[in-house]
């Protein structure tokens, strides 16, 4: 299989040296520019993994989109803008594959909905979702994600040609569930990093419980399973976000209750926003989501507001 991957950063990088472990011909893309790009022209090494040399390295849209298919590893708020830039390039027949976690902070869409209305119909959209960080797949340390898209053919042709011995996929059934699921978790690492800020991870187990509750009210709201809350994209994703060292999401938490700098993205910033939204036109209750929120974009005291969570008065689920 010819891959495309445009995203030079940590994933983006992860899953070109996995796939070319594989045996697929990798064309990793980077911006005209891009400080990552550059220094893996010149090294080979982003600091966390070295690149194949067989892996082609370029800044060229049109060298990178040659690919039967293309993986898309860029923050979740820039995927419309790069589908109006693929645009002129008339793409067909690609398979398109987003390995990114995250809603559109205005609207709270889904992403795999904006990739379809922005890619001309011959092509088909999956998502890569699941736990797993780069730092323990590079280190041999095995994992299962899921694979899901509304074309049966091409759940099925990526999930043979991607799974190996250190990535296990699974099917997916349940575009919204899932996706809707593998955002949200990214806002409750947050508020894992603000517990563990506090000297309150002991909570975190009744965090994960209200969280996955509340997810699945809203996935059930917008039409999804329910139960794919209590799946690999939410709750079996709780694990890599909300205790690992390496999650971006907790550590950010963590930060906001510190004062210690952290300028890593953050993918349930803006995700916090679109579920408030969600909630809202959806007329769900979100109290997890909410209090994040709250911290993120009305200056509350992420002390009291996370925290605060578990003063509320007991009532049924």
């Amino acid at each position: 299989m010819q891959i495309g991957i445009i995203g030079c950063g940590r994933w983006g990088s992860l899953i070109a040296w996995y796939l070319h472990s594989l045996g697929h011909p990798v064309t990793l893309y980077g911006r005209p520019g891009s400080k990552s790009l550059e220094q893996l022209k010149s090294t080979r090494n982003n600091g966390l993994l070295t690149l194949p040399e067989e892996v082609v390295l370029t800044d060229s849209l049109q060298a990178v989109t040659a690919a039967d298919t293309l993986i898309l590893s860029i923050p979740s708020q820039q995927l419309r803008a790069l589908l109006d830039t693929l645009r002129p390039l008339e793409l067909r027949n690609r398979a398109v594959v987003l390995c990114m976690k995250g809603l559109e902070a205005e609207t709270g869409r889904r992403l795999s909905e904006i990739a379809k209305e922005g890619l001309p119909p011959s092509n088909t959209v999956a998502v890569w979702l699941g736990p797993g960080h780069v730092q323990d797949f590079y280190a041999g340390i095995p994992n299962c994600m899921v694979i899901d898209s509304d074309d049966e053919q091409t759940k099925e042709r990526l999930i043979t040609a991607f799974s190996g011995p250190l990535i296990r996929f699974y099917y997916g059934n349940d575009l919204i569930g899932n996706e809707i699921g593998a955002a949200a978790k990214n806002v409750f690492g947050i508020a894992a990093g603000i517990l563990d800020g506090l000297k309150l991870s002991s909570l975190k187990g009744a965090l994960m419980s209200r969280g996955t509750r509340e997810i699945a009210r809203l996935i059930e709201a917008m039409g999804g399973n329910s139960q794919s809350a209590y799946g690999l994209c939410h709750l079996g994703d709780y694990e890599a976000t909300l205790f690992s060292p390496h999650s971006h999401n907790r550590r950010y938490g963590e930060s906001l209750v510190t004062g210690k700098p952290f300028e890593k993205l953050a993918e349930g910033h803006a995700t916090a926003r679109a579920l408030h939204n969600l909630a809202a036109r959806y007329e769900v209750e979100l109290p997890v989501c909410e209090a994040v929120y709250r911290v993120l974009y009305q200056g509350a005291d992420a002390g009291r507001a996370v925290s605060g969570l578990f003063d509320r008065a007991l009532k049924e689920e």
